[in-house]
């Protein structure tokens, strides 16, 4: 029987979601389960090559690929100078990502 690639993609998608959502409102009484939905939704989209939604994927650090809280284990800078951009650093590796807005 062959396999529906594009079904198998699009529950990825759905699960990826669901996960990162219930990631989202448990972190604050449950950490290490939030992390391991992070890490659980992170190995979902690498398996079935599909891409974590770019409202999440800010969400993980670069360098270490933890799934991130503001303000319980990453740390949120506005900077105006040049050109003004966003600068989340990991507390768990140090690592800093930017973003401009």
């Amino acid at each position: 029987m062959r396999r529906d690639k594009k079904r198998e993609r699009d529950i990825a998608r759905q699960r990826i979601e669901r996960l990162l959502s219930l990631a989202d409102e448990i972190y604050m009484r449950d950490k290490e389960l939030a992390i391991s939905y992070g890490e659980l939704a992170r190995r979902i989209s690498m398996r079935y090559r599909v891409r974590i939604p770019r409202k999440w994927s800010w969400r993980y650090c670069r360098n270490c690929k933890k799934f991130l809280y503001p303000g319980i284990n990453m740390r949120v800078r506005i900077r105006s100078r040049r050109m003004p951009h966003i600068v989340m650093m990991c507390e768990e590796c140090g690592g800093l990502n930017r973003h401009p807005y």
